[in-house]
């Protein structure tokens, strides 16, 4: 027996003692109805208020395609798609999902929430089919974002506590006063005459509190085998939402975060450090881009574009390989927090906006299908730096005007493309949905 089949069958065997999981099925949605605006079919998967699907850029799906991980009040629950029956398979409200192994059938999860500044925990696997556990690693702090396409790494940032920094970065003395930032991430901040800001006003002064703390931080993996971490970056710029090529084992996406205008924000580099490329220089005042994710080939890098802020929109992307430029046009009813591709790579998704946060856009609240418009102009030739403007035609698919806008709907195509999951709070709190996505087929 090898050194790794001996580990994995230790953290079996633990996992065996630690977790009486609970296994009850609802085989049956709890809810389905016929959008009245749209004619899309909607069905509530989840049962439990406060559930949710993983972020945007996280795989939640098995290599199969037949199976999907949700998170609920009660733990971590798998979704058979073909009927979306629902089973617990980790019996611990502690357990924080991560995301779905990229040729295996096992969901990861941490033992704590998300925290850059956070110290020790573990992540574990657990079999979507036979529910066994097992430990995959132990991390000395910080947080776990994203597994390889091999499922031999895991990627993750850390950031010394703002409470141990003094405010030119270095350690603070055990015992001496806090320096922790103010606002936090709660985003209720009061102005001087007792009234609150915005949500919006709040967190982008909290986003420009963090990024002027110029707190040292480290992207770093995990060897999955052998549990060794590695320090793939250094910076005192704030790191976040790091993310494997979901086909190049070695290829990592991540952003500089902050108040979009005022940083840089989409980077490229391989897990051995080499390669730390900038995927796109801002060039006005107010242009910002975001919400970055790789295209499912891998050879892709989509992301929000506005030149400038809130008033000319795009979807642009960027070809890896050849450095070649698509932009797709997007109209400003069709603005959305977050875009997505489907599997087959022949439509986009939008999950919608809240109508305040872009003037004049009363259509903003609906979650969108786009589809590419054949191109009217010949293709930029390779390694050209000229743009190639596109457009699309779009599909209105849910409502959601009577949903909870703060709650962001974290839109996803199903590996067959007929249907896209996504979150809301119609009421009652956040529940798991899935819309039918006919042009998907």
């Amino acid at each position: 027996m090898s050194a790794v089949e001996a580990r994995r069958g230790v953290g079996l065997a633990l996992a065996a003692l630690l977790w009486c999981v609970a296994v009850p099925v609802h085989a049956a949605p709890v809810r389905a109805w016929v959008d009245a605006v749209t004619g899309h079919r909607v069905v509530q998967i989840s049962r439990t208020p406060g559930s949710s699907n993983l972020y945007f850029t996280q795989n939640a799906f098995t290599p199969q395609g037949d199976r999907m991980v949700i998170q609920v009040p009660e733990g971590i629950a798998v979704v058979t798609l073909g009927d979306w029956s629902v089973r617990l398979i980790v019996a611990d409200p502690n357990a924080h999902l991560l995301f779905m192994a990229r040729r295996h059938r096992e969901a990861f999860f941490a033992s704590r929430g998300r925290d850059d500044a956070g110290g020790p925990f573990e992540v574990r696997a657990v079999d979507v089919d036979s529910g066994a556990f097992r430990r995959v690693a132990a991390v000395p702090g910080g947080t776990i974002t994203s597994i390889n396409a091999d499922d031999t790494r895991l990627v993750g940032i850390y950031a010394p506590p703002p409470a141990s920094l003094n405010p030119d970065g270095t350690l603070r003395a055990p015992g001496a006063a806090s320096n922790a930032i103010a606002g936090g991430n709660m985003y209720r901040e009061r102005k001087r005459d007792g009234t609150f800001y915005t949500y919006a006003e709040a967190k982008t002064r909290a986003l420009r509190r963090r990024l002027a703390a110029r707190i040292p931080m480290e992207l770093f993996t995990i060897d999955i085998a052998t549990g060794a971490r590695t320090v793939v970056l250094r910076a005192t710029d704030w790191l976040n939402h790091p993310q494997f090529s979901p086909t190049d084992p070695t290829l990592i996406l991540y952003c500089h975060e902050g108040p979009w205008d005022e940083v840089d924000r989409i980077w490229l580099i391989h897990a051995d450090g080499t390669g730390n490329t900038l995927v796109h220089a801002r060039h006005m005042v107010g242009e910002i881009a975001g919400h970055e994710f790789f295209a499912p080939d891998g050879q892709t890098v989509w992301y929000d574009l506005q030149t400038p802020q809130g008033d000319v929109f795009w979807l642009a992307g960027y070809a890896i390989a050849t450095g070649r430029r698509t932009w797709y046009e997007v109209p400003r009813n069709q603005w959305s927090l977050h875009y997505n591709l489907s599997p087959d790579q022949t439509h986009f998704s939008g999950d919608g906006s809240d109508p305040g946060m872009v003037a004049h856009a009363p259509d903003a609240r609906y979650l969108y299908l786009f589809t590419p418009n054949p191109v009217a102009v010949a293709p930029v030739a390779s390694g050209s730096a000229l743009i190639e403007p596109r457009t699309w035609s779009a599909e209105k698919l849910v409502s959601m005007a009577a949903a909870d806008h703060t709650i962001e709907p974290n839109m996803v195509f199903t590996p067959d493309g007929h249907w896209a999951i996504f979150r809301a709070s119609f009421g009652g709190g956040s529940q798991v949905y899935a819309v039918e996505v006919q042009n998907g087929k």
